[in-house]
Formats: C-alpha cells, structure tokens, sequence
C-alpha cells in the first residue's frame, strides 16, 4: 500500500540506508560517552530492544577515544555527534566511528570542513547532515522571517553542496523541528528536491506521550506518504522506550513486524480482572522478543475471545475463572490466581515453536 521513494544508499557500519534497505530504527545514548562501561550496558540494553545504529554525543577528545573501547564491546553501528569541533569529528573517525552527525557550515570554515571530509573519505564514513530550527543560516531566517519548512529544507541543501563541492557524496539529511507540522511539511520539501537518504525526526518532542504523539503524526504521515530511509523517536525517557515505540510506528503502517503485537482492551463496567497489572506484565514479559505474535489481553469472557479472534494467543478474566483462548476459540479454562503464570507458559511454549518450525 505504501509506495516508497527511491532514494540513493549508504552504509552505516553493515546497515544499509536508502534504497530498498528496510527503515532501520536508532537512538542515542544518554550517557557520558567518556563512562565507557555505561555507554556500553545502554547500548546492550537498546540492541535488546531492537536498536539497529546508536549515536553518541562526542563533548571533547577523551570522549572521542573513548569510541574505539566502545565500538569493541558493541553489535550495532556506531555514530559520533558533532557540534561545531572539525578536531572532534576527525578523532572521532580515526577511533571508530562509523558515521557522524555534522552541520557543514559550523565547523569553523572551509579549510576544517575539508579536513572532515578527507578524513570521512579515508575511513569510508558517512556524513549525516543535521539541521534544526535552532542552526538556519541568518541569511536565510532573514530571508523567511523564522524556520519555515522552506527555511530548513534551504539550509539543508546549502550544507549539502558544501559537502558536494568536495566531492563528497555519502551523505544523508535530516531537518528538525520540535513542531509536527513544520518537521512534516519540510521533510516534504526537501524530499521533493533530492534523492539522499533521509533520517526522519521531531527534536525536542517531549517525555514519553507528547514525544510519542508529536513523532507519531510527523513521522507517521511521512512513512506513510514513502518518506524517509532512518529515524529516531526523540524522548526526555529511558532512550530504549524510543526503540519500542518507533517499532510500534512501523507495525502500525505495515511496514517492518518485530516481536510481538499486544492487544488489549481500555476496560468497561463488565471487567471483572485488574486488567492493567495483567495487561502491564505480559508486556514486560514479551517485550524483548523478536518472534511476531497477536497476543490479546481481554477483561471480559464473554466478548474477549470474538473481539481479538485475530490474536493468535489471548487471556480473558472474570469471576475467578480466566480463560485462554487461541484464535477465537476457548483453549483452556484457568484459576484466576494461576492465570497469569500460566498464560506466560502458553506464550512461551507458542514462542519456541514458532522458532523451532523457523530453523
């Protein structure tokens, strides 16, 4: 249903992006980039979930080194951030990294931003140009009075062709703002005017729901209309919950299945269970497996079962009496005090067989 720009394709480390490379999934760690150790153990943490490239905010040239002791003890690609130091985007490279996030024109001028460009040729690094609201040229503010769409998707390219005129063209874009609708329309913009893969995001979105509500519509809308190769859900959160809910996004469009799909109803006067505890613990029983499943949580016995026949595993309540009920039809009735532990089992065991019929 959704037909897809073509866009050019890069690697980031081994994850294609562009082209006809799935839409992968990032985040960016929270942590000291120079604490080595708890770099390492979120970057565990988002892998788990699912993350497929991390970025790290590289402050100064011990955190620069610290990349290559990271890089060791990781699976996934690895990006470096940059804000305004030509030095730390070259260190940043020499130590490891497989990408790094820049704004061409603050680099401190031509000469550094060729110094970058070399050094990215050298260890085949791609460059991710990084615009936001807060980063349009003054020329061009002037020009539209604030950071329109028009005015991040000119900024984008202006940077872009500071890089081509280096003869650099492993290149992808991303232009932010923190409103929805200005991150929509110049992503549009800009797509209508290149073909380089695109990283898609709302900065500054917010905590868990406004975050997820702000990228939801932007992000979705774009997905939706073929737009954008990578993105990352930006929230003031534990960074794996960006993981979670941009996998969510995905499954939503009927673009990319992981793990498990959770079904479950907002509640009624008929639910006879606490179905959020119920609801909340299979969540966080299934939330790090890969296998794709309809899983339904339902309060109540008489309706559950029909409303979630689609799931391939579900559990109703009420009574004392739970039931577990495979697409649609009754599977086994249970003690409500035993029905989550065995509910879990059930998932399992239908966890392993999928994976064994997979091998």
């Amino acid at each position: 249903m959704i037909t897809r720009k073509k866009t050019r394709q890069i690697k980031v480390g081994n994850v294609a992006v562009g082209g006809d490379a799935p839409i992968a999934v990032q985040s960016m760690t929270n942590t000291d980039t120079r604490d080595v150790a708890a770099t390492v153990a979120q970057i565990g943490r988002l892998t788990e979930a699912g993350c497929e490239i991390i970025r790290v905010a590289v402050l100064d040239l011990e955190a620069a080194a610290a990349i290559t002791r990271i890089r060791e003890q990781i699976t996934i690609p690895l990006i470096a951030d940059i804000h305004f130091d030509a030095r730390l985007a070259i260190a940043s490279m020499e130590h490891g990294a497989q990408g790094i996030r820049i704004n061409p024109g603050n680099l401190g001028g031509p000469d550094k931003l060729a110094r970058v460009v070399a050094a990215a040729k050298q260890h085949l690094v791609p460059i991710r140009v990084g615009v936001n609201s807060g980063s349009v040229e003054k020329d061009i503010l002037a020009k539209h009075g604030h950071p329109t769409p028009a005015a991040l998707a000119e900024s984008a390219l202006r940077n872009v062709r500071l890089l081509e005129e280096l003869d650099f063209d492993q290149i992808k874009i991303s232009l932010k703002s923190s409103d929805a609708l200005t991150t929509l329309e110049a992503y549009r913009l800009l797509s209508s005017q290149c073909d380089y893969p695109l990283h898609l995001g709302v900065t500054e979105a917010g905590g868990l729901i406004a975050g997820t509500v702000k990228s939801s519509v932007a992000l979705g809308i774009l997905l939706y209309e073929g737009i954008g190769d990578t993105f990352r859900i930006s929230l003031t959160r534990d960074p794996v919950e960006e993981i979670r809910v941009g996998f969510e996004l995905l499954r939503s469009l009927h673009i990319r299945e992981r793990g498990p799909e959770l079904i479950s109803c907002p509640t009624c006067g008929r639910c006879q269970v606490n179905l959020f505890s119920l609801a909340e613990q299979v969540e966080r029983h299934i939330q790090n497996i890969e296998t794709p499943l309809k899983i339904a949580v339902m309060g109540c016995v008489v309706n559950g079962p029909g409303e979630a026949k689609e799931a391939d595993i579900g559990v109703a309540g009420g009574h004392g009496v739970g039931i577990i009920f495979k697409k649609g039809q009754l599977y086994k009735k249970v003690a409500e005090d035993k029905l989550l532990a065995v509910f879990l089992a059930e998932i399992d065991a239908m966890i392993e067989e999928a994976r064994q019929d997979g091998a």
